[in-house]
């Protein structure tokens, strides 16, 4: 089944542009969640961040989804989406055919028949995970695969960056020298 792209270059080109324009992540990722909803037509949009010490993602930005679906429990990196040794993409095309969930029910209750999710890097460290919940069964297209895995890899350097750039600022507090333009 070919499934017709749901991204093109100007989508992508805004999403990237939304996340190199906004000054914080917490803006960017609610932003950027809202977008992809819009945008592609899908459900839902969750982006998570990596909590190594519980070893679960948590929730940084959602759109589309209920509470009760986004606040169902801990998401278990082990438990949840295999993300085949947290490097590639993991497309469930059909969440009903799958044993591949952590909460299989919450899923079919919230109306998802279809996630895709893409893990979030920042200098080959897993350090989240992008993922789109879609009402329908999805076979996603290559082309927005490939979109979509770069777009984690964006989020990850976006959220390098926030990183150093906190840590700039708590230099400059304590130091007081460093000069605007690198924060």
């Amino acid at each position: 089944m070919n499934e017709p792209d749901k991204i093109n270059l100007e989508t992508y080109k805004l999403l990237v542009r939304t996340i190199a324009e906004n000054p914080g992540i917490d803006v960017m990722g609610n932003q950027l969640c809202q977008l992809l909803v819009g945008a592609l037509g899908v459900k839902g949009a969750t982006l998570f961040v990596l909590d190594p010490v519980r070893a679960e993602l948590a929730i940084l930005a959602s759109a589309g989804l209920s509470s009760a679906y986004t606040q169902k429990g801990p998401i278990l990196v082990d438990a949840n989406i295999e993300l085949r040794a947290n490097r590639e993409t993991v497309v469930i095309s059909d969440t009903e055919a799958s044993n591949q969930l952590q909460y299989p029910q919450k899923a079919k209750a919230e109306g998802v028949r279809a996630i895709v999710s893409c893990p979030i890097t920042a200098r080959t460290k897993i350090v989240g995970a992008l993922r789109l919940y879609n009402a329908t069964p999805w076979g996603i297209s290559s082309a927005d695969m490939i979109f979509l895995e770069l777009l984690a890899h964006t989020i990850g350097m976006a959220l390098m960056h926030s990183r150093i750039a906190t840590a700039l600022a708590a230099i400059k507090e304590t130091v007081g020298e460093i000069h605007p333009v690198w924060l």
